[in-house]
């Protein structure tokens, strides 16, 4: 179990920078929902999670960077939390390195050995 929202975070950015598949689906709840940065689907279940974490930790040079001054944690009830921020995802798309800055946002509950209850990630939008 982990003790804080933000040990969560760190583990799910340690498991994503080390191709780490099985930490990451470890860390989500059974029936957790997961509305990816590089899909239109939504993801709610382990198998559905399983596949686009794999797809997504077979990329070439797969990392992942969180801009710490936009976390924002939200604790809504005991134990029960809101994280949000901006990341930035780098990986090779033929053949060249690219960045792809995104919003996300998490609900877990750090009572549960699998604490990620929602995740949503988007690809911040160009500004009008």
């Amino acid at each position: 179990m982990m003790k804080t929202p933000q040990d969560v975070l760190e583990q799910w950015k340690r498991a994503i920078n080390n191709g780490d598949v099985e930490t990451l689906l470890g860390l989500y709840d059974s029936q957790a929902i997961l509305i990816p940065t590089f899909s239109n689907r939504l993801l709610n279940t382990p198998d559905k999670l399983r596949g686009y974490f794999e797809k997504l930790c077979s990329r070439e040079e797969l990392s992942i960077a969180i801009h710490e001054k936009t976390l924002i944690y939200q604790e809504l009830q005991n134990q029960i939390f809101l994280l949000s921020g901006i990341y930035n995802w780098r990986f090779i798309v033929d053949g060249e390195l690219l960045n792809f800055e995104a919003q996300f946002s998490y609900v877990i509950d750090i009572s549960r050995p699998s604490p990620v209850l929602h995740h949503h990630s988007s690809q911040i939008p160009r500004m009008l």
